[in-house]
């Protein structure tokens, strides 16, 4: 495998819960920083450990969709920053290599929620992660996104930060892409639209996270093709969640869902070198792909 391929992070909910800490709904991963931070910042120590050249904050769920608008007003700025500053902090320990942080960009409005985006409101939530995660991290890392429109809000709420910008879409889990058809987003829109809406945007990285490893490849090749078409030179990364059940119509994080068994061991890195060989140069994991795993894809890929 080429030596350019840098490793993301994997999920941060389970290895919370492996760690000790508690998740409940609606607060989620949240919760954690607000009970144990201790415990995310020993996640983000391991997953470095494990060998991931870029780890995420843990924001994910620091929406008002996860801890209510109220504590969002009252409470959100200082937990954005302290999930900035910890995974600084565990970034910083790192004297071996440069570790990048990404700062997460949530879905403001619920995970494969594509209905439910409010393009008058997004702005007035945003804004307030980016201001307050923007001392701490190298790079900005929307992730889960289920509609170009999303990702257009992200890139409205960074241009003044003059950070990096990486976009992550979260695709259609149905049987179409992962059978040659058109791969698409959640919200209908098809991956060809979704590049050529980062080909003009002037982010640089697309990447696709939180669906199952069978819809990434066909995902990375239709995005390759329209870059090698528009002449962009823009990255290409994924991180697939281990989901046991069909994911798409269902509401993300409601409970913990099985995993699937056949993805442990080297399952999972086997589609890995897949998405490489299609051109990814980044490659992570999403829900349910822990440390260990992340270990095997730096093992392997970085090789």
């Amino acid at each position: 495998m080429t030596s350019t391929v840098r490793i993301l992070d994997g999920g941060m909910s389970r290895e919370l819960i492996r760690l000790g800490a508690r998740l409940v709904q609606p607060e989620w991963s949240a919760l954690a920083l607000m009970e144990t931070p201790e415990i995310v910042r020993q996640v983000h120590a391991e997953f470095i450990d494990a060998g991931a050249d870029v780890i995420t904050t843990n924001s994910y769920a620091l929406v008002p969709f996860h801890i209510g608008d109220a504590r969002f007003r009252a409470d959100g700025a200082s937990l954005i920053a302290l999930s900035g500053q910890l995974a600084r902090e565990a970034a910083d320990a790192e004297t071996g290599r440069k570790v990048l942080v990404g700062g997460g960009l949530p879905p403001i409005f619920g995970s494969y929620e594509p209905d439910n985006f409010d393009p008058a409101r997004v702005q007035d939530y945003l804004s307030v992660l980016v201001e307050n995660l923007a001392p701490h991290v190298d790079i900005w890392q929307a992730e889960t996104l289920s509609l170009i429109a999303e990702a257009e809000a992200v890139r409205v709420a960074t241009e003044a930060t003059g950070k990096p910008l990486w976009v992550s879409f979260t695709l259609a889990d149905g049987t179409a892409a992962a059978s040659g058809g058109e791969p698409a987003l959640r919200s209908g829109e098809t991956v060809t639209a979704a590049a050529e809406w980062a080909a003009r945007s002037g982010i640089e990285t697309l990447l696709f996270n939180c669906s199952k490893p069978e819809v990434m490849e066909p995902a990375i090749r239709t995005a390759a093709a329209v870059f090698a078409r528009l002449g962009v030179k823009i990255a290409i990364g994924v991180y697939a969640n281990a989901f046991e059940e069909e994911t798409a119509g269902e509401k993300a994080n409601e409970g913990l869902s099985g995993m699937r068994e056949e993805l442990a061991g080297d399952g999972y890195l086997t589609y890995a070198r897949g998405w490489v060989e299609a051109g990814a140069t980044l490659v992570g994991g999403c829900c349910g792909i822990g440390a260990d795993q992340i270990s095997r894809l730096a093992a392997d890929l970085k090789a």
